[in-house]
């Protein structure tokens, strides 16, 4: 796990790589190296989880010295492809998982790609054909980010790193702020910034010397596929899950360095950590995070877990002055993220990181195995507006159902749900996923920014993913999109980086491609069962779990940040939203954002979210463009 950092061009000049890569630090604090010809210039920050010899230091070259790497991430089948390797008469000087990528690379192209099962973002520089390529894992664990400028070609694991350099130019894209308020995050290939793209999950890019300039390519090379169908018995998908998730577990124990792993006592957590306690002949480290505010705090089952596997079980509260995080949090995320679970996932990894180097974590297990309620409420608007009369009844109903400001209220749930339920599904669930409505922003914005879109839509992105996924049923196209979406852009993002500031690695069995892809094949009735979410899940690891695990209500990691603004974040938010300085951006209505922040604090209205999304796009501006 590490950061790395390049550029190509025709005057390339390896001292400009090295502020991209020392704002690359805490991805890898272990050691660092540069490389560079005539063209290419890469550069590695080390966080050093196998073989811990100067060996093992990036860039890497092949054994002919014509093909240099610098890689970020995990192989973890890389021992098997050493072997076959090894059989074609490839030499290896290291016990690294760097080195069989760029041999892979040699041996099978881009085809490689197809045989890494892992977590990774890499860039190989191939010296004789002046070729740059550059790739990231399936589902958008490990990220990539890139710029064209002229006839510079530059890239880095962060935002950091490529504004690191001071000649790079930042200049706000506006169309990728209007979606970052509709979703809390900017989708690939955009970012924030102007001419700076994200290299989206599951592709690849190349860049080839063409007289006195270079031909850029980006191509997809793997997408999850829902069908055709596995015809199998639910006893024969309960082996078989177990088996390929066990088999996953297993092979992320592989380290030179301590592990341990994130508990937070739902399902997902809690198989990985029962997975590893059997197979591990050492007590497992477990790390959870808690809250003051009694609902949203999930200590004790994670506890129950705990003791269940007799572990090393550490816990950390996070109270309300806690948020003097932010500042950092902006400064590593690069780019606007209102994702307010970052901040309890910062100190989990903070924490984390004192015991142990790598931890494994649930994440993936709801996107693969219908674990959110959005999904069963996808099917069930789906259904019913099969039925004669469903329309007028959602409407009355939703006339009569009263307000609430607890967002975990069941009344106020089934509200919002009957609010879209009628629509068409991308709408649908672009309504239960907003921060801001497409239907608020033209009351929220200011009319230089309105005009300053050009047309921008959000949604119309989302649609473009539900147009991609129409022949599923409801379940599995909400998942589909969500692993084109949420996943990549909010959670892994989330994980990532807050682990990554920590110089912790993390590793996600359920986002094992194997696994997922398993999981795409089976029968929607293994995955959502009557009212049963996770249904095959629970029955395969049900040795597992403590039936008050299984049967608790899934309280998500939220975050309290509702009541933080009546209490200590108050005075953060209103000097950051209220400021001169935030006005003069001509962004957003002043009397719009003052009474949104004004009813909050009266407690007329629930605006936590929004908010949290305003909150978080002023601090970024602070940071980055001021």
């Amino acid at each position: 796990m590490c950061g790395i950092a390049g550029s190509v061009s025709f005057e390339p000049s390896a001292s400009a790589i090295n502020p991209m890569i020392d704002a690359l630090v805490h991805r890898g604090p272990d050691d660092w190296g540069v490389w560079h010809d005539e063209y290419c210039a890469l550069g590695h920050r080390r966080l050093a989880i196998i073989d811990l010899s100067a060996a093992g230091r990036n860039p890497l070259t092949n054994h002919s010295g014509n093909l240099w790497i610098t890689f970020n991430g995990e192989i973890y089948n890389f021992q098997a492809l050493r072997d076959e390797l090894e059989t074609l008469g490839y030499p290896f000087h290291t016990r690294t998982d760097t080195e069989v990528i760029v041999n892979a690379y040699q041996q099978w192209g881009v085809d490689c790609l197809r045989r890494l099962r892992g977590m990774f973002a890499f860039a190989i520089w191939d010296r004789q054909r002046r070729r740059l390529f550059v790739a990231r894992d399936r589902v958008g664990k490990k990220p990539l980010f890139y710029g064209r400028f002229g006839k510079r070609f530059v890239f880095a694991s962060e935002l950091q790193g490529l504004l690191a350099d001071a000649s790079l130019p930042r200049e706000v894209n506006p169309a990728a702020l209007d979606a970052y308020l509709s979703w809390g995050y900017v989708p690939a290939p955009h970012t924030a910034f102007k001419n700076i793209f994200k290299l989206p999950p599951a592709h690849y890019l190349t860049l080839d010397g063409r007289d006195d300039d270079f031909d850029m390519r980006v191509t997809r090379y793997w997408a999850l596929d829902y069908t055709p169908k596995t015809v199998i018995s639910e006893a024969e998908a309960v082996e078989q899950l177990r088996d390929k998730l066990t088999e996953a577990v297993r092979l992320r124990l592989i380290a030179d360095v301590p592990l341990g792993a994130f508990l937070s006592g739902g399902i997902d957590s809690s198989i990985v950590v029962g997975l590893m306690a059997q197979l591990s002949s050492q007590p497992v480290k477990t790390f959870s995070i808690g809250f003051e505010e009694a609902a949203y705090n999930e200590t004790e089952h994670a506890r129950r877990i705990a003791r269940l596997w007799n572990t090393e079980h550490h816990e950390f509260i996070v109270k309300a002055d806690a948020l003097a995080i932010l500042p950092k949090l902006v400064r590593h995320y690069g780019e606007p993220y209102a994702d307010s679970s970052a901040i309890p996932t910062y100190y989990l990894s903070q924490m984390t990181r004192q015991a142990v180097t790598v931890a494994l974590n649930g994440d993936g297990g709801d996107e693969s195995f219908a674990g959110y309620e959005r999904y069963r409420g996808n099917r069930i608007a789906e259904r019913a507006n099969r039925v004669p009369g469903f329309a007028w009844s959602a409407r009355a109903l939703h006339q009569v159902l009263p307000d609430s400001l607890n967002p975990k209220n069941r009344l106020r749930q089934a509200k919002r749900f009957l609010a879209v339920a009628t629509k068409p599904m991308a709408e649908r669930y672009g309504h239960w996923m907003e921060f801001w409505r497409e239907d608020e922003k033209p009351q929220l914005y200011a009319t230089d920014f309105r005009a300053r879109l050009n047309g921008s839509r959000p949604m119309d992105w989302l649609a473009s993913l539900f147009d991609g996924v129409s022949e599923l049923e409801a379940i599995d196209a909400a998942m589909a999109v969500d692993v084109q979406s949420y996943l990549p852009f909010d959670l892994l993002v989330k994980v990532d980086i807050t682990s990554m500031a920590n110089s912790l690695e993390a590793r996600s069995p359920f986002l094992d491609h194997e696994v997922m892809e398993f999981a795409a094949a089976l029968p929607v009735e293994l995955k959502l069962k009557g009212h049963t979410a996770k249904y095959l899940l629970k029955r395969a690891f049900k040795d597992l779990l403590p039936s008050e695990n299984v049967e608790r209500r899934k309280m998500g990691f939220g975050v309290p940040v509702g009541e933080w603004f009546h209490s200590s974040l108050r005075d953060v938010l209103a000097d950051s939203l209220f400021s001169e300085q935030a006005h003069k951006r001509d962004y957003f209505q002043p009397h719009e954002v003052r009474k949104l922040a004004t009813e909050h604090w009266e407690r007329k209205a629930d605006h936590s979210f929004k908010l949290w999304n305003l909150l978080m796009l002023e601090l970024w501006h602070q940071e980055f463009i001021d």
